[in-house]
Parts: C-alpha cells; structure tokens; sequence
C-alpha cells in the first residue's frame, strides 16, 4: 500500500505547469459569472431583500416547484422502474426492440412535448379525430406529463443497470431464510437498488427544477418561468437574481442528498466469485397482456403521440414552404453548437488528464466546478452571465462568443465523461515511456495519449453538439438580437398558439436530436 500512496503524491506535487491553467480557468469561468448573481441581490436594500424572499408569491413559487419536481419524480419512476424490471427479470421477448423505444423519448425534448400535449386539445385538437372535446392539458397536469414522459428514460436507464449488476445469490439466500418473494423484493432488491433510484431521482430532478420550455408552454408558474418573466419584462431584475439564487439552492438539494445517502451504505458484494445470471421470471396469461399493455401505453404516449402530432399538422399544412427557414435556422443552431462542443472538448481533454495522471486538490477542485455548470439550471446560468457581461464586458453582451462560451459552461460535465472514461484505459506507461525518451509533459500527452482518446473525444464532441443543438434557455436569453435557433422558433410559435407553424421545427429537433439518442446506447453499449 505504501508505492501507491507515495507515487500518488509524487504526481499531485509534480504536476506540469501548463495543466492547472485549465482546472484554475474553469474554477474562474464559472464562479466569477454566478457571483454576480450574488452582487445583484446584495444591491437590493436588505429590507426590501426580505420582502422579496418571503412575499407570498415567491411562496407560491416554491410550493408549485415542489409540486412539479414530486410529481414527475413519482410519474417517472412508476415508469422506469417496471420498464427496468420487464427488461431485465422477465423472458419478455423484444427485450432489445422494448429498450431501444424506452430510450427514444430522450429524443423529444421537453418543449416539443408539451407542443404535441397542446396538440390535443382545442376545437381542431387531435382529441377530436376519435371525437373527444378537451380543453388543452396545461397547468400543473400538463407541465408534469410533458416533463414525466420525456425524462422517464433517465431512470428507466439507472434502475435498469442496477437491476442488472445485482447477484441472484443474495436474494436466493434471502429465500432461504424464509423470505417470502414480497419480502425479498421489500426487503433486498429494493434497498440494492437504492443507487441506481438516487442517481435517475438526480438527474431527473435537476431537469425539472431547471426546465423552462416545457412550463412557460404550460403555463404554469414555477421558479424558472418567473425568472425569465422578471427579466424579460424588466420588472424586477433585483427580484430575478433572487429567484435565481433560490433555485440554486434547491437544485443544491438532491445533489447533497444523494451523496449523504449513500456514503455509509455498501452495495458490493462481500464475498469471492462470479455472480451468476439471474433466472427470468416467465411471463404468461393476464400478466403478459398486462405487461404489454403497460409497455404500448407507455410508448404511445411518449413516442407515438408527438411523431403523430408532428406529422399531422404537417400533413395539414406541407412544410415545404418553410424549407429554407428551417434550413437556416438550422445552420444557426450549428454555428453556436459547433464551436461550443469544441470549447467544451479543448477543456475537457487537458482537465480529464489532469485529475486522472495527477491526482490532486486543484484538479479535483477543477473537475467538480465542471459540474456546477450542468447543475445550475441553465435559466440561471444564463442570467449570470448576462449580469456579468453587462457588468465586467459589456462588449460581449448578446453575442454569439457569449452564446458559445455559456453552451460550453453548460455541458462541459458531459463532454468530461466520456474522455475521461477512455483516459482510465490507457495505460500510465505510455506517459512514462514518453517522458523517459526526452519528450515534454506536453508532448508525452499529444503524441502517446490523445490518439487513444479519439473514441471518447468522438463521442463528447457529439454529446455537447446535440445537446447544444437543442438547448431553449441559454439561446433565448444570450442569443444575438435577430439570432433565432431551431428551439427558439419551437418556443416562441407554440407559445403563441401557432401549432401549425411550429410543427416543421419541431420534427426538424426530434429527428436531428435521435443522433442523441443513438450515440449514448452505442456508447453503453460498449461499456
């Protein structure tokens, strides 16, 4: 034990020059923009502060927050879980086919979810094909189905690797103490999965307590949607940074929790051996029609409601008018997203090599700043850096640098995870090699190790792209004036009721953003 421990400080002490300036400018570019969230609501009288923060309405704020974040926590995991379960326990069969369409919705994003929802109701609605008369889903209902039915994915993937890695030997013992199935499933499956739970619970929470498209569609007030209408309308900008800084904090909350939860817990196996496959639960009679119906209920409505809709009022009115708009918009959207996943690549390359060759306080320091920026709802990391161009570089104020820089703060964690991934397979000899045969650190690292890491660099290139491709946020608050992305147009004419006219866009993101969706199951797939 004692050669690890002393070549781990050996390399924390002797790390290359050229490698904290990454970590050290992370840190900087984004504590310095949130900062002047703080600055702003520091402006405010303090008794005006307080009124601020308990005024009814910022009650309300936070009650229908609540209500929205707990309700598609409890809608996604009655659907992840038993989606994870059928997909890993039963001899269900399709179980590929039933795996690649439990994933597709991540393809539709919150916006354009809300857009088919909407698509609904009305007096031209697609209710009315079947000769149903509704009003339009919104509200609370309606912002928790949109969300529910495009982030359900996210658990269904954590729960469903979870079930996958668990061994059949603990629950066999358990039944061999008397457990009854219940209490085997109540009692150690579920307290095993408890991981997996916390980690889908995560992610899905931030995305709630974060969206924005999906609730101002639906007009229901929450957090985010009353941030933009404070700022937008010029109301109150003391007020939006206060709100701002409030969803931070919330959003701080899961994050802690998950980490407290699972500190003290053990969740692997004590014992030596292989862990062996688990034997599939056979699936006939009522419980194979119900399970299929389960199955088709949920696809149907996460995947076949929006294509439907799409291709209906498209079919209403042919898009091919539209053609050269989308076309344009769409080299918009490239300009910004394009630049942005190479800024969050260059980052992330010398950060991932840093943290992983030489382990220390300032690169791990580094890495965890990465992820405040994917943390921070991304209403109000948009809103930081306004304040702060305003305020430090009023010449870069709605620009497009500021635009591609906020894209690449915002998903810098997921262009790290891939690299960083493949920076763990290669081998720590390759570095020694190099630097034994004259070369620099830096030239140890372009010549030896970034030709290993094309597979992850590839894969975080396209992460960040998509993502920025589609990202509604950022781009409607730092967006150049007359600067209009694919997802804007989405928002801003369906917002306007013209769900017609949005539809071509919409289909235009779904079918770009299913590269998403195909590049992360390529990426599981090999790991």
């Amino acid at each position: 034990m004692a050669i690890p421990t002393h070549r781990s400080r050996r390399n924390a002490t002797s790390i290359p020059a050229f490698l904290l300036v990454t970590p050290l400018f992370i840190v900087v570019a984004m504590v310095v923009p949130l900062s002047y969230l703080v600055l702003r609501a520091a402006e405010a009288d303090p008794q005006i502060l307080f009124e601020l923060i308990w005024r009814r309405r910022t009650l309300d704020l936070f009650t229908n927050t609540m209500l929205l974040t707990g309700g598609v926590l409890a809608v996604t995991t009655l659907i992840g879980v038993p989606l994870a379960w059928l997909t890993t326990r039963t001899d269900i069969r399709g179980v590929k086919w039933i795996t690649l369409a439990s994933v597709m919705p991540l393809a539709i994003p919150g916006y354009v979810m809300a857009h088919a929802l909407l698509s609904l109701g009305g007096r031209n609605g697609l209710a009315t094909l079947v000769g149903i008369q509704m009003t339009r889903p919104t509200g609370l209902l309606g912002a928790t189905a949109a969300l529910s039915l495009y982030s359900f994915p996210y658990m269904f993937l954590n729960v469903r690797s979870a079930f996958r890695s668990l061994d059949p030997g603990v629950e066999e013992s358990a039944r061999s103490l008397g457990y009854s199935p219940v209490q085997v499933y109540l009692k150690v499956v579920l307290p095993m999965l408890l991981p997996g739970l916390l980690a889908g619970w995560v992610i899905i929470a931030l995305y709630t307590l974060g969206d924005f498209g999906a609730v101002a569609l639906m007009r229901y007030e929450v957090f985010s949607f009353a941030i933009y209408t404070q700022y937008a309308g010029a109301f109150d900008r003391t007020y939006a940074s206060v709100l701002s800084l409030m969803l931070l904090a919330m959003t701080a909350v899961p994050v802690v929790l998950e980490a407290r939860l699972l500190r003290s817990a053990r969740y692997a196996r004590l014992g030596s051996g292989v862990s062996r496959k688990h034997r599939p639960v056979h699936l006939h009679g009522v419980l194979l029609v119900l399970a299929w119906a389960f199955i088709a209920l949920v696809l149907l409505a996460s995947i076949g409601l929006p294509v439907f809709s799409l291709v209906w009022w498209m079919l209403l009115r042919p898009p091919w008018g539209e053609l050269g708009r989308i076309i344009t918009l769409f080299l918009n959207s490239m300009s910004a997203a394009v630049p942005a996943a190479l800024v969050a690549v260059l980052l992330a390359l010398p950060l991932a090599y840093a943290r992983v060759r030489y382990p220390s306080r300032v690169t791990m320091l580094g890495e965890r700043t990465a992820y405040i920026g994917y943390a921070v709802p991304p209403l109000a990391l948009a809103l930081a850096f306004v304040f702060f161009s305003l305020r430090g570089i009023p010449v870069l104020y709605q620009t497009l640098p500021l635009l591609i820089f906020a894209y690449a703060m915002n998903f810098l964690a997921l262009a790290m995870g891939p690299i960083r991934s493949t920076m763990l397979l290669a081998p720590r000899k390759l570095d020694e090699s190099a630097r034994s045969l004259g070369y620099s650190p830096q030239a140890a690292f372009l010549y030896a190790i970034l030709p290993l890491l094309k597979s992850g660099v590839f894969a975080s290139f396209t992460l960040v792209f998509v993502m920025a491709m589609k990202e509604l946020p950022l781009a409607f608050l730092l967006a150049p004036t007359g600067f209009t992305t694919l997802s804007v147009a989405v928002f801003s004419r369906t917002s306007e009721a013209q769900l017609v006219e949005a539809a071509p866009y919409a289909a235009a993101i779904v079918l770009f953003s299913s590269l998403f969706v195909g590049l992360m199951l390529k990426y599981e797939g090999r790991h």
